[in-house]
């Protein structure tokens, strides 16, 4: 049995992005404002979520799909819903 590392875990990972994303940053005041950690560019495994300027960039083209920013944003900023169907992530086995 052989033992992959993350990323090439991660390589097995194929994305279906659709056009619109499925994450929304509901109000990018309290990123700026009352998050001076922005542990959202942390928690994500994708690394989705990038801090630029005076706003949080979403690049929800390679989402996971593992809801952690559901639950990890301490301000329940993050909007996140399941991407439009036949949308989102593609496993491959290997």
């Amino acid at each position: 049995m052989s033992t992959k590392n993350i990323e090439e875990k991660q390589y097995l990972i194929r994305f279906k992005a659709d056009t619109k994303s499925h994450l929304t940053v509901l109000d990018h005041d309290i990123c700026m404002t009352k998050c001076p950690s922005k542990i959202c560019t942390i928690f994500c495994p994708a690394e989705v979520y990038k801090w630029e300027g005076l706003r949080m960039q979403v690049g929800y083209e390679g989402c996971h799909e593992c809801g952690s920013c559901r639950i990890g944003c301490l301000y329940q900023n993050i909007k996140w819903e399941y991407p439009k169907g036949g949308h989102g992530i593609v496993f491959r086995l290997a």
